[in-house]
């Protein structure tokens, strides 16, 4: 039961992405306005990581689940892919590998900023 809690607490952050991405006079998407405002939550201590612990690990173990609408999509509307499967593809393999590092290099850049902030407190 406490991991539906813990769902009922990210779905109402998640309604309040949405209703805050309607409010807003620009398109913005709901999801970003959603985990900002779960980043604020976290960083004014206003939610604790543990109280939505058991439902994060639950959502990551089942992540796989996510991808399922995306692959049905691009299998439904492969007719309108097929003349350009070769440029899909291309762009899929330049778009992970341009993720890759970019997450590569925010990690070095938190690791650094980290490292630096450890050796001024010492």
């Amino acid at each position: 039961m406490d991991v539906l809690k813990q769902i009922g607490i990210l779905l109402g952050i998640c309604l309040l992405g949405e209703g805050a991405a309607a409010l807003l006079p620009f398109p913005f998407p709901a999801s970003v306005a959603a985990m900002a405002a779960l980043f604020v939550l976290l960083c004014a201590k206003g939610l604790k990581p543990a109280q939505i612990q058991q439902a994060g690990d639950f959502l990551l173990k089942n992540m796989a689940f996510f991808f399922i609408p995306a692959g049905v999509g691009i299998l439904e509307n492969i007719d309108a892919l097929k003349g350009a499967l070769g440029a899909f593809f291309a762009v899929c393999a330049l778009t992970t590998v341009a993720t890759f590092f970019a997450a590569a290099l925010a990690a070095r850049g938190v690791m650094a900023l980290q490292k630096k902030w450890k050796g001024g407190r010492s």
